[in-house]
């Protein structure tokens, strides 16, 4: 009985536990943005990286940056030490990790890179002035 109970909670808390929706590589995240008009999350880490770690155990895991990702972008994050692809002209104009970049769905980016961690409520807010300024430009291709 007591095994049952536990497994019912530990299935409870997981299905609460957002998650962001991460892209499996480059090029299906960009697909995905073109095909859904998002601007994409692009982020450089590493496995042994610190505030890469810190990010991803508290920011990147804030049930309204989650929401936020998961609705107005696509996510993708590559690993130096995987060798995942990342495009030259970010892989150089990147000097710290995390490397954060907000690109276009053509792969443009809109802004220099973000380095280093950031704390959840300044990671909303970035996400919001993204969001905007994407929506902003948009509507101006359109006219």
């Amino acid at each position: 009985m007591f095994k049952k109970l536990v497994l019912a909670v530990l299935m409870t808390f997981s299905l609460h536990a957002a998650e962001v929706h991460w892209a499996k590589d480059y090029q299906s995240a960009m697909a995905t943005a073109q095909k859904e008009n998002k601007p994409v999350l692009f982020i450089i880490s590493r496995d042994t990286c610190k505030y890469c770690v810190l990010l991803d155990n508290t920011t990147l895991k804030d049930d309204m940056v989650v929401k936020a990702l998961n609705r107005d972008f696509v996510a993708y994050r590559a690993w130096t030490n995987k060798r995942d692809y990342i495009p030259m002209v970010l892989a150089q104009n990147t000097p710290g990790l995390p490397g954060i970049w907000f690109l276009l769905p053509d792969g443009t980016p809109m802004f220099q890179p973000v380095l280093g961690y950031v704390e959840k409520k300044n990671f909303i807010e970035m996400l919001s002035v993204v969001k905007e300024t994407f929506d902003k430009q948009q509507k101006k291709g359109k006219k």
